[in-house]
Order: C-alpha cells, then structure tokens, then sequence
C-alpha cells in the first residue's frame, strides 16, 4: 500500500484506418499512460498528424472561449455542475453550427456596444467642450471660415487679456471658472499678427480645443448634444443588459461546448504523440498492472481483434531495470496506491514532488503522524470539537485538493486533540477538568462549584507531586519535553526505515545499509548515550551509576557501528551527521513548546476573564466574557497556524529528508473527464 501501483509497459497496433476509433477506445477506457513517440526512434514510423476533425474543433473552441470571456463566464472555475448535458445532444448542436450562431449573437451585440461606447465619447468630449465656450455668446459657425484672421480657440493656465492687448490683439474673450484649474480663451487674430499671438499665449500654457462644427451659440448646442449622450448611454446599459442575459442563459452550454471541443482537440492531437507509417499506428503506453487483463479485453471487445495489444514488461522496484530500459520508457509513471486514509494527505506530498515509481509514498506516513502531532500540540476538546466539526465539513463539500487537505488535518487532527485533551491533558479551554482553584488559575470543578465522581477522575494520569489531575503542560514541562523528544525518535526511527526499505528494494542489502542502516545505529547510539548522560549528569550532583555507565557504553558502541556501516557511502559525513542527527531529535522538542505557548495563553485569557475581571459585578461579567470568546477564538486562530505549520515542518524536513526523493512522473492517464458533459446509458 506504501508503494505506488505495479506498472506495465504495453503496445497498441492496428492498422491506420482504425486509428481514430482506436484512440477514442483508449480514452473511454481510461487506464493508458501514453509514452511519446520520438521521431525516427522505430525505423518506417514517424509522428502523426492530427485527426481531420482537430482542426475545425480548434477553431470552433477559440470562438467559444472568446464568446465566454465577452461574456464573463469562467469555466474554469465552474468546477461543479449539478447538471451536466448530454454529451450527445452537445456534440450535435456543435456540428449544427450553434457554435457560429452563439459567437454572431454575441459579437454583434458587443460591436454594436463598442460603436455607441466610441459616440458616447466622443459626445462626452465634444459636450465638455461646448460647456467650456458656452460663456462665450459667439455662435459656433463663427470660428472658422476666414481668409484674413486666425482663430484661436484653447484653454490656458492664466487670463492671457493683457499681454495679447501688449501685441495689439484686442478681439480676445477669456473665462476662468471657480475653482477651475485652466480657463477657455477665444481670440479672433488678423493673420499678421497670428504669430506674435501664438507665442504670446504659449506662454500661459496654450493647449488648442477641438470643437463640434455645429451651428448656434455653445450654450444652444448643449441640450441636444446632452440628449444625444443620455440616449447613448442608454443604449450601452440596455446592451450591457442583453449580455447578461445572454451569459446567464449560456453559461452552462458554453462550459458544455467547451469542455466537449477541449476533448475533441485533445483527442484530435493525439496522434502527435503516437508512431504512425503508412498503413499502422503503433501506441506505446504505461497500465496499472492489475488493469491489464481489463484493457486487453476491452480492446478485443470492440474491435474483435484487430487492434492487438501486447505487454512488454511488468516493471519491478530495481533501478537497474530502469536504468536498462531505452531512455523514453525509463521511468514508469506513478499512480498512488494510499488507502482511506492516506489518499487524504497526497496534496501534501505533491507540494514537495511526486514520489518516484520505486520509492514508498509518504502520503500515509504523513496521514499517521501529521493529526497526531497536531493533536498533541493543541491538546484541549474545548478547541478539537471545532476542529472535527470544522474538519467532517470541509470532507463534506470541498471540491479541491487544497481545501480537502486543510480539512483532513483539522478533523484527524482534531479527533486526535480531542484524545490528547480528554484523556492525557484533561482540560477544556485551558482548564482542567478536576482540582482546586489557585491564585492565578481555576479548574471546571470549581468554576461550576461540583465535586466530579471518582470514577471519573481515576480516568486521568496525574504525575507525582503536580498537585492537580491530567498532565499539565506548563508544570510537567519537563515531562512534556522528554515526550516529544521521545515521539522524534520513533519518528526519525520510521524514515530512516523507510529510507532502508527504499534502497533495500531499489539496490539490495549491501546498499541499504551503507545509505541508510548505519544511520539507524547512529540515532539509537545518540539516544542511549545521550539518555545516559542526562542519568549522571542532571541529577543533584553528578555520579556515574551503574545504569548511567551501561546506557552510554551501548550508545557508544551503537554510535561506532553505525559510522562503521555508513562509511563506505558517508565518509566523513558519517562522523559530522551526527551533529544533525541531534539537532533533528531536539526539532521535536517543539512538539511540547507550541502546546506550553498555547496554555499559557490560555491560563493568562482565563485569569483575566474569570479571575479578575468576572468577580465584578455584572460590567466585569460582560467584560470578562468578552475577554474569554475573544482570547480563545484568538488562540484557536493560532492553533491552526502553528499546530499545522510545526506539524508539517517536522514531516517536510525532519521525515521525508531520511527517504523521500521524488521527481517522478504522474500517472496521467488518456481519459475523458467530464464535467459540465455526460454520457447517458443510451449512448454507450
């Protein structure tokens, strides 16, 4: 189950003129990886072409997407249809032209638009400019038509009046709104004096206006051209309108007629990818070797046959078989072969790589230990039983891998802190369940002011000398500390296992324990020593008693072994690894940190909430329920982040480093994945 599922590496023949049948079986059946075919690889065989078909599906698939955008409809991210078309009916509205019907309707409503968008601009401009000579009781036929003067119609940053009067220009008109930045100067200038007038109101930032050739004063215009805008904007919103119409009535058939042409071309351009001479076509392909017997069936089925499949090889563990193999059919795709629960952490393991056809999936090993330790670090049911709620949720109707993982933590991850918190910590919210209240802190038994039964507090662990019931994360700290060092080592103890396992089936015995054995000498040698050492040296003085003495000799010795082992692989890496060896068993010791940062957040929220703020009358009540929703949401918050960012850290770094090596090839089958589409019974 660790492992990905045992490939086959098959052959598809038949003669040319099956070939589109042929490849439209192999997609309904849904199993074949194919291998591209590299030219001139097989003497007589060359590429393909696409199907006479791709062509015309191509292009009927551009005009659907781009009627879609006009429309706004986003098929990508319509990843679930309630009811999708009959692919049948989908395929005949195509062939009858539908597609060119759709694009003429919605084109010729978006060229109609952008025509009235261009007048309406140039309606809005030409009214701005009517408005700023609409002071001006100058009828607009006035401003051109001259042989002996030269009209100057513009705005400018200042009353340019006095300094054209300077040059002998007297026929000028000026208006500077209030508040306005620039002014509107209208100046009527005989030709010989046009250039003494030009650089004279350049110098008050002269910019030339284009008017409207229009008859009547600008302030006679105004209406009419305001009226012809109204009607123009009109128009555009009454199209807008008929386009959301029009995508509100499409939407689903646009998502049909593209996903059914997205399969038609991906179908059409398959050839591309396969061997084809003059009379055969040749498929080279990767099958679940359990679903061999299942496609050759199939195949035989269809075409009584004449379309003959052949297995090449059943691809083993050894990376010497691949290493043999031609260089396009050396790496077998890999289909992960998780069971229910570890099929809920692949997401996980693709962020870092798909793993290879040879090595353990860590997808399960990730399922186990990821909820654990998120649970041992929240450690509280007042907070699990939103995780679990929270968590079965997202199980329920998240539709993407993202959101499927995040919800498989919370609610694993949250079953697991609920264990943690009832049984092992015993506490809700920060408070344990049984015991007396103190000056700082307060339990449920003397916040409700009951006495629980006996049988129910002989339920938790309690350490000698706590004074309270249930283990405590901030008074047994040390407790908590030796635990999750002790939890690093099973788990280091696992990947490198893994790792031996890896190499043991890719390489053999020999290579196992150079690579990786030796190591899991080194990591029990350090833990026996270092055990030993913390025997004599952290007790009230040192002494080196008989047991100190004995677990550091067997350290030392496994210690020995393992460089031994690892040498001939590590060389001197195998003494100055064991440093990181070390680091990695103290990374867990955040394990027990995120829970100690956690409570004591929560014993703080408690006591201002409860404690000090509650015993106030009925302002401190409120006050001190606000504080405590609020805290406790807050640390809720948190928990998600660090819970969930420590626990996958520690399987990213301190797990899949010891195994896991990745860059593999997805499984990626020929298939049709329908969505918005579907094929009735009555078509089969």
């Amino acid at each position: 189950m660790l492992l990905p599922e045992s490939m086959s590496r098959v052959v598809i023949v038949g003669s040319k003129t099956q070939m589109d049948e042929a490849i439209d079986a192999v997609y309904s059946i849904g199993s074949v990886h194919l291998v591209d075919h590299i030219g001139g690889s097989d003497e007589g065989f060359d590429i393909g072409a696409p199907l006479e078909h791709s062509s015309k599906a191509s292009e009927r698939l551009l005009k659907v997407r781009a009627a879609g955008k006009e429309l706004g409809v986003n098929v990508a991210k319509m990843a679930y249809n309630p009811e999708p078309k009959p692919a049948k009916k989908v395929r005949a509205k195509i062939k009858g032209s539908e597609v060119e019907a759709l694009e003429k309707k919605v084109f010729g409503i978006i060229d109609e638009r952008n025509a009235v968008q261009q007048r309406a601009a140039a309606l809005a401009a030409d009214l701005d400019v009517l408005r700023r000579l609409s002071s001006f009781d100058v009828p607009l036929e006035h401003y051109s038509g001259y042989r002996s003067l030269t009209v100057f119609v513009g705005t400018v940053r200042e009353d340019p009046t006095k300094a054209l009067g300077a040059v002998g220009i007297t026929d000028v008109l000026f208006d500077m709104p209030k508040k306005a930045a620039r002014g509107t100067v209208l100046a009527f200038v005989p030709n010989e004096g046009a250039e003494a007038a030009s650089a004279t109101l350049a110098k008050h930032g002269y910019t030339e206006m284009a008017y409207p050739e229009l008859t009547g004063t600008p302030a006679e215009a105004v209406p009419g051209l305001s009226d012809d805008l109204a009607k123009a904007e009109a128009r555009i919103e009454e199209l807008n309108l008929e386009l959301a119409k029009l995508s509100e009535e499409y939407a689903t058939t646009i998502a049909a007629f593209d996903e059914e042409l997205s399969i038609m071309v991906e179908k059409g351009e398959t050839p591309l990818r396969i061997a084809v001479s003059d009379y055969s076509f040749v498929m080279d392909g990767w099958i679940p070797t359990a679903e061999v017997d299942a496609v050759s069936a199939a195949l035989d089925a269809r075409f009584d046959g004449t379309v003959h499949m052949e297995v090449q090889e059943e691809r083993g563990r050894k990376l010497e078989e691949s290493e043999k193999a031609e260089k396009r059919f050396r790496d077998p795709p890999t289909k992960a072969d998780n069971g229910a629960l570890g099929k809920h952490f692949e997401y996980p393991t693709s962020l870092v790589s798909t793993p290879k056809y040879q090595e353990i999936d860590p997808s399960t090993i990730i399922g186990i230990f990821l909820p654990f330790f998120f649970g041992l670090m929240v450690g509280d049911l007042g907070y699990a039983i939103p995780f679990i709620i929270l968590g079965a949720y997202g199980l329920k109707v998240a539709k993407s891998q993202e959101f499927q993982a995040i919800a498989s933590v919370l609610f694993f991850g949250g079953i697991w802190a609920a264990i943690f918190g009832f049984f092992f910590f015993a506490e809700m919210l920060g408070m344990h369940f049984v015991g007396a209240a103190t000056e700082t802190s307060t339990t449920w038994e003397a916040l409700l002011g009951v006495t629980l039964p006996e049988w129910f507090t002989g339920m938790f662990p309690s350490l000698d000398g706590g004074g309270h019931v249930g283990i405590s994360k901030l008074h047994d700290a040390v407790f908590m500390l030796k635990l999750s060092v002790y939890i690093g080592i099973v788990h280091l103890a696992v990947s490198y296992f893994l790792g031996f396992v890896n190499i043991l089936r890719q390489h053999g015995f020999a290579h196992a324990m150079h690579e990786k054995g030796g190591w899991l000498f080194s990591l029990f040698g350090i833990s026996f020593l270092c055990y030993g050492l913390s025997l004599a040296l952290f007790g009230p003085e040192i002494v080196l008693t008989d047991m100190a003495i004995r677990t550091i000799a067997i350290g030392a010795v496994l210690i020995a072994i393992g460089v031994a082992v690892c040498w001939k692989v590590e060389k001197s890496h195998a003494i100055m690894g064991l440093l990181s060896v070390m680091g990695n068993i103290l990374s867990y010791t955040r394990l027990a940190a995120i829970g100690m940062s956690k409570a004591g957040m929560a014993l703080a929220f408690n006591y201002m909430s409860i404690l000090m703020l509650g015993p106030n009358g009925i302002v401190g009540a409120v006050a001190g329920f606000a504080v405590f929703v609020v805290g406790h949401m807050m640390i809720w918050v948190l928990a998600i982040i660090s819970a969930g960012l420590h626990g996958l850290r520690l399987q990213y770094v301190e797990m899949m480093a010891k195994f896991f090596a990745g860059d593999g090839v997805k499984y990626d089958p020929l298939a049709i994945k329908r969505v918005h589409t579907e094929v009735l019974e009555t078509e089969v």
